[in-house]
């Protein structure tokens, strides 16, 4: 995935130098670990002390039949076009720092502005999927 993330990277983002990638495995740690734990199963500590379990992340494709649902993964990360119940319980994280934008190109031929940061948070998880 990691491969992947930087050849995109590297075309979309006109061959920029200081583009930073950042980790994926280091920003989950850092902004999701809390509540769906360091694990990804779901039993984090933020959760667990609000009363909640969050999702297990290592289930999603399991769950969408067999694949990886990444844009919906990434619309839930970002804040966009979220069902309400995700108010209270997970913050927008389209609202604070997710990096630089590149431009990601559909298989129409449309061109998004995505945050590295958001497609390195959704390669890790798509790494982490159970079998």
């Amino acid at each position: 995935m990691q491969k992947r993330l930087l050849i995109m990277l590297f075309f979309a983002a006109g061959c920029t130098p200081e583009l930073e990638v950042p980790n994926g495995k280091a920003k989950f740690a850092q902004d999701c670990a809390g509540c769906h734990g360091t694990d990804a199963m779901g039993a984090g500590p933020v959760a667990q002390s609000m009363g909640v379990l969050a999702p297990d992340l290592t289930q999603l494709a399991v769950r969408n039949g067999g694949v990886f649902p990444r844009d919906a993964v990434m619309a839930t990360i970002d804040g966009l076009d979220r069902p309400p119940h995700f108010a209270n319980a997970m913050p927008e994280f389209g609202a604070g720092d997710l990096g630089e934008a590149v431009i990601v190109e559909t298989p129409d031929g449309l061109g998004t502005p995505t945050p590295v940061g958001l497609i390195a948070l959704a390669d890790f998880l798509e790494s982490i999927q159970a079998p």
